[in-house]
Order: C-alpha cells, then sequence, then structure tokens
C-alpha cells in the first residue's frame, strides 16, 4: 500500500482500490457511500417521496372538506343563534331558557364531533407515516447491505457527519422505484424488485 500527500490530505493507494479522507471509497463518486455509518433525514425521505407527496395530498384534501363544513355549520348555528335572541322579547323566559340550553347543548356537540373529525385525520396522518416507516424499513436494509454499513442514524441526531453519508436522496429514489405512491396497499416491497 502506498501513501500519497495531495494539498495536505494523506491518502492510501492499495491493489484494486484507493482509500480516502474518512475510509471513503470511490464508490461515493457514484453516489454509494461506504461507511459503517450512514445518515438519513426521515421527514424528508416521507415528505418528498412519492408515497408521502400522496398522504399529504389526500390529508389535505380531508382538511378541506372538513374546513368548509365547519364554516358551513358555523354559519348555520349563528343564523340560529340570531333568530333565538330575536324570539327572546316574545318568548316566555321558561321556554325560551329551555331553547338557549337546548342550543347551548348542540354547539357543544357539534364542537365535539368537529373535533372528533379533526382529531380523526391526524391520527390518520400519523398511522400513514408509522406504515410508510414499517415498509420502507427493508428498502432502507437493502441500502445498508449494499453499502456496507452498521446503521443508519437519523441525521437530525447526529451533531456533524460528512454528507457523503447522508443517503436521504438514494432512499427516496429506491422508495419511489419500489413503493411508488403507496396506493397499492395489498404490494409488499418484497413483491417488487
Amino acid at each position: 500500500m502506498a501513501w500519497l500527500s495531495c494539498g495536505g490530505l494523506a491518502l492510501a493507494q492499495g491493489v484494486g482500490s484507493t482509500v480516502g479522507l474518512g475510509g471513503f471509497s470511490p464508490e461515493q463518486n457514484l453516489g454509494v457511500p461506504s461507511s459503517l455509518l450512514l445518515t438519513i433525514h426521515s421527514d424528508r425521505l416521507f415528505s418528498e417521496s412519492a408515497y408521502g407527496k400522496r398522504v399529504a395530498q389526500e390529508m389535505e384534501g380531508r382538511s378541506a372538506v372538513l374546513m368548509a363544513e365547519n364554516r358551513r355549520i358555523e354559519a348555520e348555528l349563528r343564523a340560529e343563534e340570531l333568530d333565538l335572541a330575536e324570539r327572546r322579547s316574545t318568548t316566555d323566559p321558561e321556554a325560551f331558557r329551555a331553547l338557549a340550553e337546548a342550543f347551548d347543548q348542540k354547539v357543544q356537540e357539534t364542537r365535539r364531533t368537529q373535533e372528533a373529525k379533526f382529531l380523526e385525520i391526524t391520527n390518520a396522518r400519523e398511522e400513514a407515516r408509522r406504515e410508510f416507516r414499517q415498509t420502507s424499513i427493508p428498502i432502507l436494509e437493502r441500502i445498508m447491505t449494499e453499502t456496507g454499513a452498521a446503521a443508519i442514524l437519523e441525521q437530525s441526531t447526529v451533531l456533524l457527519s460528512a454528507e457523503a453519508i447522508d443517503v436521504t436522496d438514494l432512499a427516496i429514489a429506491r422508495v419511489d422505484a419500489i413503493l411508488g405512491d403507496g396506493a397499492e396497499a395489498d404490494v409488499a416491497p418484497a413483491d417488487k424488485p
């Protein structure tokens, strides 16, 4: 093995391979790092993948429908409240109290129903992220095997790392190629090449 000095960096050159700064092999130039540790931006992996984009679009659609429904209900309740206020002077106090209590209960029930719908959308979004994570694990394991890595770390928990060990773009490309947008729920990653 011969040592070369290039601009203050020592490089080792052996038979058939060159190892540079940080132990990276020439494969890193092809976009595939050779390192025991890799990093990934899991939020980017989800949000920039076709799967994550489909989920975001679906959730945005559901949220828009819910917001439109909320605006319609709010207008109806406001009109009902104004009608009730106008009837106050001509209605027996006991009867008006019963009407006001019934209206208040209706408002509270409507609020609970709409909050439950919002929570359902939030839970669906989180469930989709969990499913994506589970489905993408075999793809990430394959990247680990191909690169010879021992671990993939979450980039946000790493204080400092070489950009060359970030496999987020590679993982997005692989996930898109294997999972697509995830709309075909019956196709497991192992079923595709």
